[in-house]
């Protein structure tokens, strides 16, 4: 790879984009607080990581190999974001019913799997920044470092968005026509894969 700059440029634009994991960090803040929030953003950044660096060094063939596993897996993670989707949008407001604590770092790690826009973002990075005969290794890690980079300051901005709204949305009406929003948009986030 010659440069880092298109790298850096592709992961800042797909980490800070709506998707299922930014929506949840916003609902997140908005409900528990940025500092609570933190350890969901690590384990996006690095869970993701991660996921890149096992698809860059071999689950991709397995999926080209049986196209099935990949419908699998995209149809269950898509189930999943519904279903979460739906706890957002049930969510009330703080104090109300039992508190819900945000995703911790294991959770928000372990849900890269299940995350399709995860999947689309993985299996584009691996072929577009690697080359054909350069060393895998390296340019997989290099990859995954440059979303480590820039995966935390995304989700923190919208950290910032959802506490941000929280402050005004104190009126729990309020809260919860944001949770409602935040839930359609993911939603309509994962549509664009089964399309």
């Amino acid at each position: 790879m010659e440069s880092l700059a298109p790298l850096l440029a592709f992961a800042v634009a797909t980490s800070i984009t709506p998707g299922p994991n930014v929506l949840m960090v916003a609902a997140s803040a908005a409900n528990n607080g940025v500092r609570a929030t933190v350890p969901h953003m690590i384990g996006i950044a690095f869970g993701f990581a991660a996921m890149l660096v096992i698809v860059g060094l071999g689950l991709a063939a397995p999926f080209a190999a049986w196209p099935a596993l990949h419908i699998a897996l995209k149809w269950g993670g898509g189930a999943w974001l519904l279903f979460l989707a739906w706890k957002i949008a049930r969510a009330g407001a703080p104090g109300e019913g039992p508190p819900r604590p945000p995703l911790g770092f294991i959770g928000a790690s372990l849900f890269q799997w299940v995350n399709p826009k995860a999947w689309m973002i993985a299996m584009a990075a691996i072929p577009a920044f690697t080359t054909p005969s350069g060393d895998t290794l390296t340019e997989t890690l290099r990859i995954a470092a440059a979303f480590v980079l820039v995966g935390f300051p995304c989700t923190l901005a919208w950290a910032w968005l959802g506490a941000g709204a929280a402050s005004v949305l104190r009126a729990p009406a309020a809260l919860r026509t944001f949770n409602i929003v935040m839930a359609a948009l993911m939603v309509a986030s994962i549509v664009p894969a089964f399309l």
